[in-house]
């Protein structure tokens, strides 16, 4: 689903698009640095034993690559790492620190390179909705 695609649901009970889905379309249509650290924070909670099982072993390669080891990864080694990837990991990441995934689209929905974006506005409408379901 394009970030062009992704709109507010038309009724307050509608469902929200699926979390990794979201996170991957951003990396999809993000700009590079967006995407290198996009993918920075979902690597973060996780193990190398975990990056293995992910995407094939793709986020695993891209951390042992080149020595690099923190900080956001080199965004020429990003070429390898699809959108379809980033929403895998973000279903991982989601299923191991839902903490984790809060704090990324947080992150995200006060971006100012995505504000004003269907996605921003997709996003504060689900933060809305986890409020209410908190409380």
């Amino acid at each position: 689903m394009p970030l062009e695609a992704v709109s507010l649901p038309s009724r307050p009970d509608a469902p929200l698009p699926d979390v990794p889905q979201l996170v991957g379309e951003v990396y999809a249509q993000a700009p590079a640095p967006l995407r290198s650290s996009l993918v920075e924070q979902l690597m973060r909670p996780l193990g190398l034993l975990s990056l293995v099982a992910v995407a094939g072993g793709a986020f695993a390669r891209l951390k042992s690559r080149s020595g690099w080891h923190d900080g956001p990864p080199p965004m020429e080694h990003l070429r390898e790492i699809s959108a379809a990837d980033v929403a895998a990991l973000a279903e991982h990441v989601q299923q191991v620190s839902s903490d984790a995934i809060d704090a990324l689209l947080q992150g995200l929905a006060n971006s100012p390179l995505l504000a004003g974006s269907a996605i921003a506005a997709v996003l504060a409408v689900w933060f809305a909705r986890q409020g209410r379901r908190r409380a």
